[in-house]
């Protein structure tokens, strides 16, 4: 099975399609052991690669403005659901939370006089996020203007920040349409949270400060974003630098 396995990676298959042809062998010899059709289990010892970690999809600056830029847009509307899916966006990208998360906020836990949020992450770990001037003025008018026009039933809607058309609790389905109906390509609201982490380091933030913000609990999570980080600064210094 090792030369087998060994042949696989000099034939040249992915580390992935290895890993995942040894785990069904591995299946198979154990259904096989569990039923008396083998005395034995041979793939115990066996060490498959692992396959390999995708580095998160980073938008790029022309997406960015696209979603954005369509928010402020949208906020001269004066458009009750523009304005929530500007906040929306904005809380994406410029604080990093979870779409889980932001669909969890209340309005109890959003401080706009000290731009901060209180967010309830995995685990019912708590974290303080800074909250940016652009996303506190998206959040701000659409706490004013939109929701109040959107909740219909204050027992509906409860105190969750953000509402969907009906008054109801805004829900993961709800952002993704929302980044859909933006987005110049399609767009999981979880590219965002990426994005912000990228820019953060790009931008020099501390790896331990950048994983806090993400609310991650264990830094080698994070450490991700070092990568991709490195990542961008090649692609940048091959496409620009004479000797790249």
């Amino acid at each position: 099975l090792r030369r087998y396995l060994a042949h696989l990676a000099g034939a040249g298959y992915a580390r992935r399609t290895i890993a995942r042809k040894a785990s069904v062998l591995r299946r198979y010899f154990d259904w096989a052991r569990r039923r008396g059709l083998s005395p034995g289990d041979p793939t115990v010892g066996l060490h498959a690669p692992r396959g390999e970690s995708r580095l998160p999809r980073i938008l790029q600056a022309a997406e960015l403005e696209v979603l954005l830029d369509g928010g402020r847009r949208a906020a001269a509307g004066d458009d009750a659901v523009e304005l929530r899916d500007r906040a929306v966006v904005e809380l994406l990208y410029g604080c990093g939370l979870r779409v889980s998360e932001l669909c969890g906020l209340t309005l109890d836990r959003v401080d706009l006089d000290a731009g901060m949020l209180t967010v309830w992450g995995k685990g019912a770990k708590q974290r303080r996020v800074p909250l940016g001037e652009p996303a506190a003025d998206a959040v701000s008018l659409w706490l004013a203007e939109g929701r109040p026009r959107l909740v219909v039933d204050d027992d509906a809607a409860g105190d969750h920040v953000f509402v969907n058309r009906r008054g109801r609790p805004l829900g993961d389905r709800d952002v993704r349409r929302i980044l859909d109906r933006r987005a110049p390509s399609p767009t999981h609201p979880h590219a965002l949270r990426h994005t912000y982490a990228t820019h953060l380091l790009d931008g020099g933030a501390d790896l331990r400060a950048v994983q806090e913000l993400l609310g991650h609990a264990d830094l080698a999570t994070t450490q991700i974003y070092t990568r991709v980080s490195r990542e961008r600064l090649r692609d940048v210094h091959r496409s620009t630098h004479p000797r790249g």
